[in-house]
């Protein structure tokens, strides 16, 4: 395993105040260097190039970002860049592309620790914190390199917009989100399916405020490891969002630490059966520094020591029994006999 991230992160500075702050760099840092200090493999992210930030992004996005260099920029209410924003949003998705290129080298998970975020990030804009969106940028540098297909598992508390969009007419890369719903951005819904090639190709588990483990645990077992595994990936990628946590202030889920240890041993497993370990992950949201920290290492510990027993979460599922059959009935014509 070899984890990919830098003190630097904590470079980017959006005004005081902001949820994005840089502690959030600082105890990615530690969580790594104590991975390294274990004996882990831990090296520095290079930057991404324009040519690989273009296979997603639009040329005169690129543009509009490379021009904040420097600079303290108000992008939208919410999204910021400062001085080193911009080379560090390049390092970060430089980072999962290398994540990535490690587990299909190695048959051994990547992981980077990187911020900004990335999965608002949609062709042409930067959003909801993001400038650069990493994980779609892995995901087709993968496909450039000749990964036929490749699966996106996202449980961030946020819907990952930015990446269904990209991808949303694609029959190569499958997009697969379990967020709080309704909620920011407000994109996710159920029928959010995909389009023309890429129909059946999108999947959205939209669930309400206060799922917990036991919810995203039967999410994953009856929806997205079936969808997942029939459609037979080369390559899963993972972009690990922490703000489902109990403790987030953003979010109102009830995520416990063991809860992502578990929703980890389930995308691990999934990389192991349907294509031999092949598994990258990179960072998203995660807004409470000692909640980040815990799923963090909770994270890296499963990945190194690998998936344990298959012991389904006890609790109450009443939020995803709510939604399970419409996710079903969604999908199911594009996937008969899966469900």
């Amino acid at each position: 395993m070899r984890v990919i991230g830098s003190e630097r992160f904590s470079d980017h500075r959006p005004p005081p105040g902001h949820p994005e702050q840089p502690a959030r760099g600082h105890v990615m840092h530690v969580v790594g260097q104590r991975f390294a200090d274990a004996g882990g493999d831990l090296r520095a992210p290079r930057p991404a190039t324009r040519a690989e930030l273009e296979r997603v992004h639009a040329a005169d996005h690129v543009d509009r970002m490379a021009a904040t260099a420097g600079e303290l920029v108000a992008l939208d209410p919410d999204t910021y860049t400062s001085a080193e924003s911009y080379y560090l949003a390049l390092a970060a998705s430089g980072a999962a592309i290398e994540a990535a290129a490690h587990a299909r080298e190695t048959r051994t998970p990547g992981v980077a620790l990187v911020r900004p975020p990335g999965h608002h990030a949609e062709q042409d804009r930067a959003m909801g914190f993001c400038l650069f969106n990493s994980v779609a940028v892995a995901a087709a540098d993968a496909r450039a390199a000749g990964v036929e297909r490749v699966v996106v598992i996202d449980y961030d508390v946020h819907h990952g917009n930015g990446t269904q969009w990209m991808f949303y007419e694609d029959a190569t890369v499958m997009y697969v989100s379990l967020h709080q719903y309704p909620f920011y951005p407000g994109t996710g819904a159920v029928g959010d399916v995909g389009r023309d090639a890429g129909a059946g190709f999108t999947v959205n588990v939209p669930l309400e405020a206060g799922a917990g483990d036991a919810d995203f645990d039967r999410a994953m077992r009856e929806l997205v490891v079936p969808v997942a595994t029939a459609f037979d990936p080369g390559l899963v990628l993972l972009s690990a969002g922490f703000d489902a946590h109990q403790r987030d202030p953003l979010g109102g889920m009830e995520v416990s630490t063991e809860g992502f240890g578990l929703l980890t041993a389930h995308v691990q497993r999934l990389a192991l059966e349907t294509c031999e370990g092949r598994l990258g992950v990179a960072t998203e949201g995660g807004y409470d520094l000692e909640a980040l920290e815990a799923g963090l290492d909770s994270t890296l510990t499963q990945l190194r020591d690998g998936v344990p027993a298959d012991v389904p979460a006890s609790g109450d599922t009443s939020r995803i029994d709510a939604v399970l059959p419409s996710v079903q009935a969604a999908l199911g014509p594009y996937w008969p006999g899966v469900f």
